[in-house]
């Protein structure tokens, strides 16, 4: 292999990322779905031939790291060498296709040179539906994967360039609106598509030792910045927990424990003792457990380093088998994304001895989540509006936390309101920031946001799933907790009826309203 220098290494290293950052936007462009074309609910990268990440577009999301490294181990114990050009890979499974849930399309593409694969375009996007009890594949009161959705292991969706038909039709007959997802599937291929022609581009200008070379270069260069910065942490144990609402069926109250053991270069991060997993579906596969504990690293140690497979590597991870944070099948993982944000807070929580100039109190810890549908007075067709709305971001040693932002592992856009009412036949009747919800601080954590939308011209139905609705956002040497979230029915009068915090088939009739409070964030240091 052909040696780079820094200069033409950091050169070659931006131009991998310009290809993730060019099919993550060709991907926003081409969808159908407000989720992915407004809200930005997908990721791009690119994987060696041995599956390990180098690069992932800027914007995509850190719990898509986990999807696209869990098809990539899948993709190759299946398949080995039995890939050819043209073949594109699906999956969605998290209990046999390293996925993370279900709606979660991954997809993956080889790049082939003089007949041996060299690198992976890979792509992953959240379907505002994919099957199952319930619309929009995200409610509360699911108990069994089989519930959720469409299953799919690692298959070709194309082989030899060549759509798989038969494939394609089962798949979009177990979903609603189909229409949309064929949209959406297809502007997943045109992104792996664009990524195949940038990378045997960027291979035939710099040629594929040195594309290989730099591969390994960029990996460790990033294992040094991350050991240096881990060994920066003063050695010794660290420990705290936190606990989950509820799992939206007859558990709450959930417990998260960590230890976490730091010597030298090294640090463990050890899950004993956390519940075992639930009959809701909050429960989190150990590749998203993986993606949230190192996410939380980055974000304190070393926000600058490229993502790639030397942060995933660079310490190691444990949860009890069949616990809430390595959930086994047939386990549903729907909502896994509140679990991923509630372990993030307690790294950041056990830490926060350990870097307390760097270490936010709790960000609102939720990915509160509002799926109206029904028929379109319009057409007579039917619509599904899916959101996850942003909250408090956690006051921390350097300012105030953000507010109305999604925080940890998303990093998804909330929908415009002219979006929204363009759409779907549904009026936003009021949109803000909740005041008094950040966390009274030196440094105030962040401001939730809510939302009343009515339906227009018809009745809907409302599923929600909502986190720190019970149990506040804590603050910080300190700081004081944030405001909880909660969802509530508005009748006519604009008396309120609250609702549960996983609320499921709720009937919204023509002239009542839904509204949605997200939870706001801790403070930082005493208010005086």
């Amino acid at each position: 292999m052909t040696a780079l220098d820094p200069i033409g290494l950091e050169i070659l290293a931006n131009a991998l990322r310009s290809i993730t950052d060019e099919t993550f936007a060709a991907l926003m462009k081409s969808a159908y779905s407000t989720n992915i074309k407004e809200r930005h609910d997908h990721s791009t990268a690119i994987m060696d031939a041995r599956g390990r990440l180098i690069a992932q577009a800027e914007q995509s999301l850190p719990i898509h790291i986990a999807s696209m490294s869990g098809l990539m181990e899948c993709l190759l114990a299946r398949y080995g060498d039995d890939i050819e050009e043209g073949d594109i890979v699906i999956a969605n499974d998290p209990h046999t296709a390293g996925g993370t849930h279900l709606p979660d399309i991954n997809m993956a593409a080889p790049v082939f040179v003089e007949g041996r694969i060299v690198a992976w375009v890979c792509n992953i996007a959240h379907h505002a539906d994919v099957g199952g009890m319930a619309p929009g594949s995200m409610a509360g009161g699911m108990s069994e994967i089989y519930q959720e959705g469409l299953r799919v292991p690692v298959v070709k969706l194309f082989h030899r360039g060549e759509l798989q038909r038969e494939l394609f039709d089962l798949v979009l007959l177990n979903v609603r609106l189909p229409n949309e997802r064929r949209g959406d599937y297809f502007a997943q291929v045109a992104a792996c598509n664009l990524g195949v022609r940038r990378m045997a581009e960027t291979i035939e200008a710099y040629g594929a030792d040195t594309v290989l070379a730099a591969f390994e270069d960029m990996l460790a260069r990033t294992a040094g910045r991350m050991a240096d910065a881990i060994r920066a942490i003063p050695d010794g144990t660290y420990r705290f927990e936190d606990v989950m609402d509820d799992d939206g069926i007859d558990t709450s109250d959930i417990p998260i424990v960590l230890t976490v053991e730091k010597k030298g270069g090294r640090a463990s991060f050890d899950f004993s003792g956390t519940a075992p997993q639930v009959p809701g579906n909050i429960n989190v596969t150990m590749n998203a457990t993986v993606a949230a504990v190192t996410y939380t690293l980055k974000a304190l140690l070393d926000p600058e380093v490229p993502n790639n497979q030397a942060v995933i590597d660079c310490v190691e991870i444990s949860a009890p088998r069949g616990s809430l944070l390595n959930a086994v099948f047939p386990a549903p993982v729907a909502a896994r994304a509140h679990t991923c944000q509630r372990i993030i807070d307690v790294v950041f929580g056990a830490l926060a001895p350990a870097v307390p100039d760097r270490a936010p109190a709790a960000g609102n810890g939720a990915n509160t989540t509002a799926v109206f549908s029904g028929i379109d007075p319009r057409t007579g067709e039917g619509y599904l509006y899916l959101e996850t709305l942003g909250g408090g971001a956690g006051g921390w040693p350097g300012g105030h936390g953000k507010d109305g932002v999604q925080v940890g592992i998303t990093n998804t856009s909330n929908l415009p309101v002219e979006a929204i009412e363009t759409e779907y036949p549904l009026m936003v009747e009021r949109y803000g920031l909740l005041e008094g919800s950040g966390g009274k601080g030196r440094f105030r954590g962040g401001r939730g946001l809510y939302r009343v939308v009515r339906p227009v011209g018809h009745d809907c139905l409302f599923n929600g799933a909502g986190e720190r609705f019970s149990n506040a956002p804590w603050g910080l040497a300190g700081g004081e907790p944030g405001g909880r979230g909660r969802f509530a029915l508005l009748d006519g009068s604009g008396a309120e009826t609250p609702l549960e915090i996983k609320p499921s088939g709720v009937i919204v009739h023509e002239g009542e309203g839904l509204r949605v409070e997200t939870p706001g964030a801790g403070g930082h240091g005493s208010p005086s």
